[in-house]
């Protein structure tokens, strides 16, 4: 056979294994700009290829599977003050009612809603 007629198994199925692959790295990179992610966590990227041959091992079947495994996003953390034992509410930067830079008012902070079971 030709050399140029020859193909990597990324290019088979009509470019359709590479086109999986180029389409998860997508997804990658964009996790890795993902502001709301770890910048210097890993990410990867796996591609499963399952041959399946048939009793006269003439006809190959040929899957592919690619997955990911993108960085989860980072925590979103908030601090909560116990004010008594049926009032907690959440810290905020400011003092309520105080005028911001901005010129707004700060809000009263929220109320956490406490559950109590008999």
């Amino acid at each position: 056979m030709q050399p140029e007629m020859q193909k990597s198994i990324l290019q088979m199925a009509r470019g359709a294994i590479m086109e999986r692959a180029d389409y998860e790295m997508s997804r990658l990179l964009a996790n890795i700009l993902d502001p709301n992610t770890s910048a210097t966590a890993k990410r990867k990227l796996t591609l499963t290829l399952e041959l399946k041959p048939d009793d006269d091992r003439q006809t190959i079947t040929v899957s592919c599977t690619a997955k990911p495994t993108l960085a989860a996003t980072n925590p979103v953390v908030t601090s909560l003050y116990v004010a008594d034992e049926d009032s907690v509410v959440e810290m905020v930067p400011q003092i309520p009612g105080q005028t911001g830079m901005d010129g707004n008012v700060q809000e009263a902070p929220p109320v956490l809603k406490i559950i109590k079971f008999a």
